[in-house]
């Protein structure tokens, strides 16, 4: 069997493919890649189809021996990629033998990192998808983030030539952004003051920041209700507990609460939220449901005209 071994899982390393829209109403929310992009690239470079089940590793660390030989490429966060000791680059096919391991350092820039060999990872999908959700003990491995000692069995590949994507094509991950939100219906609860504070102020990524949904901290923002009726939670909506410090709920969040909400991120940024460390400064500006469209529209023709390189010998 063609498989690789977890020799270090790192921090937080979980298997994800694209994850299981649409299943809201049985109480399971979405998972899949925080950086959805990095992830399809990573899989792209090895010849996998987009939705191909691959590792995301939060902050680095992970440290995989290859029991076969097969292809792999890391995307996602800046961070040091060694295989055998030998420094090697980013967004590019790799060549992994059998005997060999490959080591990720820790990020300097950016949260997140994906690691694609070639084939896909051959896990069984729950409820039509491989995604770990630990919350919920589904997907991945035993519904559980991956383990030092951890076998991750391989699906057959076809060896192929080695790509990149040239450094001027690949995603920037700063320590400061700004989120575009759509206003939702519940602005109204919150008055204009509050609202105005809102986007004008600093906020900084708090160190409670996780899949879920990333907790903010800065000027708090006061709502004329306490909460409201539970209903459904999209990705990106921004909630207002009671300490009045916001809250943009992600891949792995609830799917209801009773929270008023402010409006939601864009999904373009909530992949670049993702990429934040604890720290790290976020600022918002409203945008009209009409400009959200044109930028999903914009950047998805973007994407589809993006095209790999031959790597360099």
């Amino acid at each position: 069997m063609r498989q690789v071994l977890v020799e270090q899982p790192g921090l937080l390393s979980l298997i994800h493919d694209q994850g299981r829209p649409g299943q809201a109403a049985l109480g399971l929310t979405t998972g899949g890649p925080m950086d959805p992009r990095a992830a399809q690239l990573a899989n792209q470079l090895v010849g996998n189809e987009n939705n191909a089940s691959l590792i995301e590793v939060s902050f680095g660390g992970l440290e995989l021996a290859a029991e076969a030989d097969c292809q792999v490429a890391v995307t996602g966060a800046t961070l040091p990629l060694s295989i055998d000791g030998a420094e090697k680059p980013l967004w590019t096919t790799l060549d992994l033998s059998a005997g060999q391991r490959l080591s990720l350092g820790y990020s300097e820039t950016g949260c997140r990192s994906y690691v694609a060999l070639g084939g896909g990872l051959a896990v069984n999908a729950e409820f039509g998808s491989t995604s770990t959700v630990v919350r919920e003990g589904i997907g991945g491995l035993n519904g559980d983030r991956l383990q030092p000692g951890d076998c991750l069995p391989l699906n057959a590949a076809t060896r192929q030539e080695r790509y990149w994507l040239p450094p001027p094509l690949r995603p920037q991950y700063h320590h400061q952004v700004t989120v575009r939100v759509i206003p939702g219906y519940q602005q109204q609860l919150f008055p204009r003051v509050e609202r105005r504070r809102f986007f004008a102020s600093d906020y900084q990524v708090s160190d409670r920041c996780d899949r879920m949904g990333y907790r903010l901290e800065g000027p708090a923002i006061r709502c004329s209700r306490d909460g409201i009726l539970s209903e459904g939670i999209a990705p990106g909506a921004i909630q207002v507990p009671a300490d009045g410090q916001p809250i943009v709920l992600l891949n792995d969040r609830q799917t209801i609460g009773g929270y008023p909400k402010l409006g939601t991120a864009l999904s373009l940024d909530c992949a670049v939220l993702g990429q934040l460390r604890p720290g790290d400064a976020v600022t918002f500006v409203p945008i009209s449901e009409h400009a959200a469209h044109n930028a999903l529209h914009l950047a998805h023709v973007y994407h589809a005209n993006q095209r790999l390189e031959r790597a360099p010998a």
